[in-house]
């Protein structure tokens, strides 16, 4: 498009002219294509394709499968030390019983789990090995959109296949498994299909910018990645912890807008809040006296429009210490301590 516009714009252009444009066209496009080839050239070996076996669902568990076959699945992942922390997704991995890790160069291991966070679909594998390529973690605040952005997995069983797009979009939110809502997510149109999920996304200095977890089947060049500082983060809580903790208060809720009369009257900064529909009998809630009815307008000084924000707030520092709620009950608003607990 580039040249198109050019040489249409340059309408009087010599011969010598034209020749140099497209001389620089071509450079443009080498310069792009070697970008990709030197990335995956030095990432690649650090990439594994995961055959996991996992149990067969209950409603099959009558019908004859056969063995090759039973609850078998693959995907991707990478590996992030020379002594064989890898990194991929929590769907890949989850309830496995048998985790078997190729690599490129033809070895094959059997990996363990080391720790496995569906809430934000990241997990931490881990394989035996001498010698093993291992790639780092770049820095997810400094992408822009437009910037390349190179997908290294196995699609299909076809291993180690190679796609290049763009970062799409920035600051996405995918729900994970659990529910949860995973935030910064990165949005890009490298082509990813089953089996790329937990391989990583790679910017053009060759550091993993995202991990790729999920394709709209739908759409055309739609495809996600959890950003590489919120999986840094959860890889090393799980390395370190196994898990990542979370704070629960033991509740049933759902996101409802809020009468205008009592935005104006109590001079609320947030049109919504979260209604509570049930209450744990013994959980942090019910020891606070949080009833069904109460409505959560605020959390820790910060309005509170949705049960995805309640679920940012209850990170691992909440537990066990008292937080305040901020709760409208039959019309009045009043101050509630809750000492959250630990997610199980």
């Amino acid at each position: 498009m580039l040249s198109f516009l050019a040489t249409e714009g340059a309408a009087g252009a010599s011969p010598e002219q034209k020749r140099r444009a497209a001389d620089e066209d071509a450079a443009l496009l080498d310069s792009y294509s070697q970008t990709v080839i030197r990335v995956t050239q030095r990432v690649s070996d650090a990439v594994a394709h995961l055959k996991v076996q996992k149990p067969q669902p209950q409603g099959q568990r009558n019908r004859p499968v056969p063995p090759n076959q039973q609850g078998a699945g693959t995907g991707s992942g990478f590996l992030i030390s020379s002594d064989g922390y890898m990194v991929t997704n929590s769907h890949v991995v989850n309830g496995a019983t048998r985790i078997e890790a190729s690599l490129p160069d033809g070895r094959s291991f059997q990996a363990r789990i080391v720790g496995d966070d569906p809430a934000t679909d990241i997990a931490v594998v881990k394989i035996d090995g001498d010698n093993l390529a291992s790639v780092a973690f770049g820095s997810s605040d400094r992408l822009q959109v437009g910037q390349i952005a190179i997908a290294i997995g196995n699609p299909y069983g076809f291993q180690y296949s190679v796609t290049a797009g763009v970062v799409s979009a920035l600051g996405r939110t995918l729900r994970s498994q659990n529910g949860r809502l995973i935030d910064d997510v990165i949005q890009t149109d490298a082509a990813l299909n089953p089996g790329n999920s937990g391989g990583p996304l790679i910017d053009s200095h060759g550091q993993v910018i995202g991990v790729n977890t999920a394709v709209i089947l739908s759409a055309q060049g739609i495809c996600f990645a959890v950003a590489s500082n919120l999986a840094q983060f959860v890889v090393g809580k799980l390395i370190l912890e196994g898990r990542v903790r979370r704070g629960y208060l033991g509740i049933g809720a759902q996101s409802v807008p809020l009468p205008a009369k009592w935005l104006n009257a109590l001079e609320l900064p947030s049109k919504g809040g979260i209604q509570i529909q049930s209450v744990e009998p013994g959980s942090p809630a019910a020891q606070a006296g949080i009833v069904a009815g109460d409505i959560i307008v605020q959390f820790e000084g910060k309005p509170i429009d949705s049960i995805d924000d309640l679920h940012k707030g209850l990170d691992e520092k909440t537990i066990g210490r008292a937080v305040a709620l901020w709760v409208l009950r039959n019309g009045n608003l009043q101050r509630i301590s809750a000492t959250p607990g630990e997610l199980k």
